[in-house]
């Protein structure tokens, strides 16, 4: 059974398709016309193994706000969509990942509660290229509350904004590829003393 999810948005400020396999092999198509948004993408599907599919024309002649929270929200209903119903899941997932002098830490259930922790160091460069470092966390909660997880990310330490931010990103695919991942000791069984996730 296929773990796809296709979302697509259409607001007076943004169209996104976003499309997502679980079950990739790490193939990346992204253009959001946001270059390094797009290599954070690019960095989402191939180290989470995810086939990831995004297309966004925003208006970036504003700037790239409404661009990149379109797409995160896009994506998190995709995901969403693609686990279906959660059975057979790890349903947890962490990964802890460095990028020279930074570090990020990421640990995610697939609750079906939205909730973010983040924490990253202050004072860093304000934009990458045309990517505003404020973002990132606006990404994760965009994401969050489509996706419907509870999303812990520290960055106890770093220097440079592009390794921050990047750490972060990879650190991120591997823990949703090890959270939604199937395990082969629950077939059929849904990873919830509640019964529902």
């Amino acid at each position: 059974m296929s773990r796809i999810g296709r979302v697509e948005r259409s607001t007076k400020e943004t169209s996104v398709v976003v499309e997502i396999d679980l079950d990739g092999t790490g193939r990346v198509e992204v253009a959001t016309g946001v270059g390094f948004f797009d290599h954070m993408l690019d960095q989402l599907g191939r180290h989470g193994l995810f086939d990831l599919t995004v297309k966004t024309e925003g208006d970036l002649h504003i700037d790239s706000h409404h661009t990149i929270e379109d797409t995160a929200l896009a994506l998190g209903a995709a995901f969403r969509q693609a686990l279906g119903d959660k059975v057979g899941v790890y349903r947890f997932g962490n990964c802890t990942v460095p990028l020279d002098e930074s570090l990020a830490q990421v640990t995610v259930d697939l609750s079906g509660r939205p909730y973010l922790v983040h924490t990253e160091p202050e004072n860093m460069a304000p934009m990458i290229g045309s990517y505003d470092t404020t973002m990132t966390r606006h990404v994760l909660e965009s994401f969050v509350a489509q996706a419907r997880v509870a999303l812990h990310v520290h960055v106890p330490y770093g220097r440079n904004a592009h390794h921050i931010v990047e750490c972060q990103f990879k650190a991120l695919a591997r823990a949703l590829r090890y959270a939604s991942e199937r395990d082969p000791r629950a077939v059929g069984i849904l990873p919830s003393t509640k019964g529902a996730l």
